[in-house]
């Protein structure tokens, strides 16, 4: 017996509505997939359950890419067909553009922070996880080099201050050595002041005072007399 014609029409039990709303979508991917691969074309494929939950198929990695050359083709076909209409429905039409693209990024972001992972498929995931890799593996190398950049800076300010107290280290030493010069040379001056003031009044007592002294100095007398009194008023000594 023949298969009877079906009369479309929606489901009224939830839980039937539920499983063959996953066997059609899953038929449904199967096809695309296959029309893709044999048909060597671009598919894009997205459904929305009830629930509002996304699920979709691209032939191409980039969903994005697939869904600029659609908008880019439609809204060409729109110009063409609507220039005589009013500038305020292109404006609309943009704004719904914009308003699709948005929600894709929002969907790409939450799938980027680890949420709605449930729509994925395994193709999906695994793209997902690629991406995330590419990008961690970035962030480590980004971060790798700040540290690399960090650790060398601070090598050079180290090394600035080690020459610098290196130069001051120097300039004490200098500092001390030449306080050391001057405290040798006033101590020098105050020995000879000492030794000065110690030997003037020895020899005020040898030359002023004692009868021995002199004697001792005879010749230095008999030569200051010789020139104070005159020739002829000097006798000789054997006399």
């Amino acid at each position: 017996m023949g298969r009877g014609k079906v009369q479309l029409k929606r489901i009224e039990n939830k839980i039937n509505r539920q499983v063959t709303f996953s066997k059609r979508r899953s038929g449904l991917l199967k096809k695309a997939h296959e029309i893709s691969v044999l048909c060597d074309s671009e598919v894009a494929l997205i459904v929305f359950s009830s629930k509002g939950k996304l699920f979709e198929f691209s032939s191409d990695p980039c969903m994005e890419r697939i869904l600029e050359r659609y908008e880019r083709y439609s809204y060409t076909e729109r110009q063409l067909v609507t220039n005589d209409q009013a500038p305020n429905e292109n404006w609309v039409l943009e704004q719904a553009k914009l308003k699709a693209r948005v929600e894709v990024l929002e969907r790409n972001q939450r799938n980027f922070q680890g949420e709605d992972l449930d729509s994925l498929s395994l193709k999906e995931l695994q793209k997902l996880e690629q991406q995330l890799g590419s990008a961690l593996k970035q962030i480590r190398s980004r971060k790798n080099q700040l540290m690399y950049e960090t650790i060398a800076e601070l090598r050079k300010k180290d090394k600035a201050l080690q020459e610098h107290n290196n130069l001051l280290a120097k300039k004490i030493k200098e500092k001390e050595k030449a306080l050391a010069q001057q405290e040798q040379v006033g101590l020098q001056n105050s020995m000879d002041v000492t030794s000065v003031l110690v030997i003037q009044p020895s020899e005020s007592l040898t030359t002023g005072g004692s009868p021995q002294a002199r004697d001792n100095e005879g010749t230095p007398t008999q030569t200051r007399a010789n020139t104070i009194l005159p020739p002829w008023m000097l006798r000789p000594t054997n006399e």
